[in-house]
């Protein structure tokens, strides 16, 4: 495995990781109001799940590693309570010029 992601990196010259994820609409998560339906409606499929402190959460990734470009990060993780809408998010780019709301 390593060696296939040296060769996609000399070859391509780029490596990503995650998929795409519509980052615009992180400002329509309401903690305790949005439901895991909702998110997987406006976010898709995550990435990852796991548990944090025995809550449910959800990771969406998206990274873009350019050899001869930017770099490009973005992370979400939901949290959800028992009831199944969000207890709590956090989100995260390396893009500066991208405004947070």
């Amino acid at each position: 495995m390593k060696y296939v992601l040296v060769l996609s990196v000399f070859l391509t010259g780029c490596v990503t990781m995650g998929k795409p994820f519509d980052y615009a609409n992180v400002s329509k998560l309401k903690t305790g109001k949005t439901t895991q339906a909702e998110v997987k409606f406006i976010f898709g499929e995550p990435y990852r799940r796991g548990l944090d402190d025995g809550d449910l959460t959800w990771t969406y990734l998206d990274y873009y590693y350019g050899l001869f470009g930017p770099r490009e990060t973005r992370d979400l993780t939901v949290r959800f309570n028992a009831d199944g809408t969000v207890k709590s998010y956090s989100y995260q780019t390396s893009d500066p010029e991208e405004k947070i709301k």
